[in-house]
């Protein structure tokens, strides 16, 4: 789907058609912006930026809040739509997915036909537009789809997906991020056809295990099926600060807001985590994990608690630059002990689906820990130990 949140709120709302729709925090606040529009993307808001540079960039702009039940009612219509042509849908998040057509042609035609057609019923009867990309292999698929957003159908012929590849920024690539890309372009490698063509011994050197596998994936090379009713691997949230910063009380309170919002996501979804995984990216770009595993949970403090705890357990040789908390091995709520053995726990099942209400209705920020209150005295923090 193309901007997503934003073009579910300029439906909804004809007022909003043709203005920079920023959803996402509270612009005096200190969260990051779930989607843009494209009149936003024009003044360089996009998703994940500092709702705060969002509100310098474009002042202009219409910000709401998230309305995650919203949005999760149209995936449904979406989802839906996708499931007349191929029992074989993968959801990748709750506006895209992967479907495998191979077996849908007698009925629907080739690939390029069904994109057609699936754009032409979302956007019937979803008032909505779909971007799609044709491809052999979902990583191809996947790269065609984004190439020509909004509204937009990329078909790659089997066969010519190395060609179609080749003049692509290597940061089209799955797993090729800042630092990856700022380490490739020290090789001198600055497209996937340059990619394709550099000896794996020399991406394994530089990359361990993973340098193969960007070689594979550079050469249009992808043999991962289509997974129909894939759970998510994992849900997280990682927020990048504005300054690099040593300051372990900011840290922990960004871990604090993280937290709730990954719980959020994963209350809205059904889904409960066994794995709390930290991250941290220090100043250098260097970055570490730490993961703890447990009980299921899908409870803010409960995973605030066990990252705190992993951070704690963290030596800070030098200034934080990016953090995020996420939480894997993933399993329907209803199928797992959720903290049984707390004699509170339906009242707090029952307090966090409210704040998921009020959050929805008014925002992440209406409703936050008091640790989170900006003016509110906090303790001294322990200092990490060694």
């Amino acid at each position: 789907m193309d901007a997503f949140y934003a073009s579910v709120e300029q439906r909804d709302r004809p007022e909003l058609h043709g203005l920079p729709v920023i959803v996402g925090a509270d612009p005096r606040g200190r969260g990051v912006v779930s989607a843009a529009s494209y009149e936003a993307r024009r003044f360089g808001v996009h998703s994940a930026m500092p709702i705060s540079r969002a509100f310098r960039l474009c002042p202009e702009g219409v910000f709401l809040p998230v309305d995650m039940d919203k949005y999760a009612r149209v995936s449904v219509e979406v989802m839906a739509i996708l499931a007349e042509f191929t029992p074989l849908v993968e959801p990748l998040s709750i506006d895209e997915a992967f479907l495998d057509v191979t077996a849908s042609g007698a009925l629907w035609g080739d690939g390029a036909a069904i994109g057609r057609q699936i754009k032409s019923k979302i956007r019937s009867r979803v008032s909505l537009t779909a971007s799609v990309g044709v491809a052999a292999n979902k990583f191809v698929a996947k790269v065609a789809s984004e190439l020509e957003k909004p509204d937009g159908l990329v078909v790659v012929a089997p066969g010519r997906e190395g060609e179609f590849l080749s003049p692509l920024p290597v940061g089209r690539l799955w797993g090729v991020g800042k630092v990856a890309g700022a380490e490739l372009q020290a090789m001198g490698i600055l497209t996937i056809g340059q990619l394709a063509q550099t000896p794996a011994a020399h991406l394994k050197a530089r990359f361990g295990p993973h340098g193969p596998d960007l070689l594979q994936l550079a050469r249009g090379l992808d043999d991962r099926p289509v997974q129909p009713d894939a759970a998510p691997k994992s849900m997280g949230a990682e927020e990048t600060f504005e300054q690099d910063t040593r300051d372990v009380e900011l840290v922990r309170a960004t871990l604090r807001g993280q937290s709730e919002r990954v719980a959020r996501e994963l209350r809205g979804t059904g889904y409960a985590g066994r794995t709390v995984t930290l991250k941290l990216r220090f100043a250098d770009f260097s970055t570490i994990t730490r993961a703890q595993t447990g009980d299921p949970t899908q409870d803010g403090l409960a995973i605030y608690r066990r990252v705190e705890a992993l951070f704690s357990r963290v030596r800070l040789t030098q200034a934080v630059r990016l953090i995020g908390v996420s939480v894997s091995m993933l399993g329907s709520a209803g199928s797992g002990q959720l903290s049984l053995l707390e004699p509170d726990v339906a009242r707090t099942e029952r307090l966090a689906r409210a704040v998921d209400r009020l959050a929805a209705r008014f925002g992440d920020e209406a409703v936050r820990p008091a640790s989170l209150v900006p003016g509110r005295r906090r303790p001294r923090p322990r200092q990490p130990s060694e």
